[in-house]
């Protein structure tokens, strides 16, 4: 059966995602080679802990960590972090979870680092311990926080984060002098492709990336990475064993795909990626540079925008429709057409990840229909 028609055999309308790899919106496109693998892959019977083992062995050997295993998302990592941290590999306390009684279970977050994934940690049994405030942090503050029932420090890298939090090499520094793990949320982070080592040479000892994002592999997937004991860890809280990590199943060939969308990840020229996105996102700054009242810019950079966006701000010189009226007029259109919208609240974006040379181009006609409609 066709796709299109199946989706809309259920009654779901395909959207135009301008606003990234966001997974209430697909994710990303997966590659069509990692697709017709996993078809293969699917129809073949394997021993999953071999599979798993072997996978993690190619993972540690693209990320350059000690051990590596494919999760269920990058979410699924930190539940898996949270659970390896507080119980190992220690089989009665592994099937106590998520009952921590007896347990360290104390995970160390700054307040700027708050956000709602965090319920993994939870999930996994971890007590969030808060430090610093909505500004700034200090490193006394973590050093106090540290005590006999801390089990990790967790610490989130994503764009349009507060840099003003204790940076992670710190961070890992002080944690490591009092014994303690840091794990790493990192989900969105890739590309650039540095990233995939960046975080552990800076000290993190567990790393959880999307795979279902920039790397494009199944969306269901993620890269958990790190120090050698405590992926064994995690990976024996998770399928095919039958600990807290169960339900957090990734199938067969989702583990093939996800090991073949990262090696073609790695493979590929991001210069030239990076020029492709660029393009696309040019084509919305030129097209609304001449609104008076509208600063439209392009950004790229390490922290925010990881790829080019078009970034369109609402000046005080603005008459025309509300920021959020765009967004709701795009979403409740013919075509829903999804922005970004993390910036400030003045802004909106447009993320090229999702789009298509044609798509670009109803995005453009749809904003200035917007943007110029008379009220």
């Amino acid at each position: 059966m066709d796709a299109m028609k199946a989706y809309e055999r259920l009654g779901v309308k395909p959207v135009i995602n301008a606003a990234g790899s966001i997974t209430k919106f697909g994710g990303t496109r997966t590659r069509p080679e990692v697709l017709e693998l996993m078809t293969g892959a699917a129809r073949i019977m394997v021993n999953v802990d071999e599979l798993n083992r072997r996978a993690g062995e190619e993972i540690a050997r693209l990320t350059g960590a000690e051990a590596g295993f494919v999760c269920s998302g990058a979410a699924g990592g930190l539940v898996l972090q949270a659970a390896a941290c507080i119980a190992g590999k220690d089989p009665v306390k592994m099937r106590q979870l998520p009952d921590t009684t007896g347990m360290k279970d104390e995970i160390i977050i700054q307040n700027m680092h708050r956000f709602p994934y965090e319920q993994a940690f939870r999930s996994g049994g971890g007590k969030l311990v808060e430090i610093g405030d909505s500004r700034y942090s200090h490193p006394w503050e973590l050093e106090g926080a540290i005590g006999e029932n801390t089990a990790a420090v967790a610490f989130l890298c994503a764009p349009l984060t507060n840099r003003r939090a204790i940076p992670l090499g710190q961070v890992c520094e002080i944690a490591h002098s009092r014994g303690v793990p840091v794990i790493v949320d990192a989900a969105s982070m890739l590309p650039p492709r540095a990233n995939l080592k960046k975080y552990l040479n800076e000290g993190a000892d567990m790393v959880s990336f999307s795979g279902g994002k920039g790397i494009r592999g199944p969306q269901g997937t993620g890269i958990l990475c790190g120090r050698a004991d405590l992926i064994e860890a995690a990976a024996a809280h998770a399928n095919p064993a039958q600990m807290l990590g169960r339900p957090l199943k990734v199938a067969k060939e989702e583990v093939l795909g996800l090991v073949t969308a990262l090696t073609m990840f790695l493979e590929e020229d991001e210069e030239a990626e990076m020029r492709a996105y660029r393009a696309l996102a040019e084509q919305v700054v030129d097209a609304l540079s001449e609104m008076p009242g509208l600063k439209i810019s392009l950004e790229h950079d390490e922290f925010d925008y990881l790829i080019p966006h078009a970034v369109i701000k609402f000046s005080p010189d603005w008459h025309g429709p509300s920021r959020n009226e765009i967004v709701k007029a795009l979403e409740t259109g013919e075509t829903q057409i999804i922005l970004h919208q993390l910036g400030q609240p003045d802004e909106i974006a447009v993320d090229p990840l999702n789009l298509t040379e044609e798509e670009t181009a109803t995005v453009i006609s749809r904003l200035v229909e917007e943007l110029t409609r008379k009220s």
